[in-house]
């Protein structure tokens, strides 16, 4: 197992409580990372950008929780470019079992405790 990292995660407000399913993995002792958690409850501003963007900075990777509504989310696909630009690893995970959608460039894998902890390992 690898030192603690820290991982931002990008996903769709429709998406929040897979986003809490990965924040109560994260809890488990034996986890191999940490996360940032920036949930927008706010409508988007130039200060939010700069807010996130600062956090994306301080990461060691991002896991985005992929779903259909992942393709509507102007949030979401901003913080995947931000992470971009900024030159983070991105790994894609299937937010449900039932929805394989895809993003263009992004990796996407099943969520399981090995793809996210190799992904971890691998930053």
């Amino acid at each position: 197992m690898s030192t603690k990292k820290t991982v931002f995660v990008a996903f769709a407000i429709e998406d929040e409580r897979s986003r809490d399913f990965l924040k109560g993995q994260s809890l488990l002792t034996k986890s191999p990372f940490e996360y940032v958690d920036m949930s927008v409850k706010e409508p988007y501003d130039k200060d939010w950008k700069e807010r996130v963007r600062t956090r994306i900075k301080r990461s060691d990777g991002v896991i985005a929780l992929v779903s259909k509504n992942s393709l509507k989310s102007s949030g979401q696909k901003w913080e995947i470019e931000c992470a971009r630009e900024e030159g983070k690893k991105i790994l894609g995970v299937w937010a449900y079992t039932d929805d394989r959608t895809t993003i263009d460039g992004i990796r996407t894998v099943t969520w399981t405790w090995a793809n996210i902890q190799n992904f971890i390992d691998s930053l």
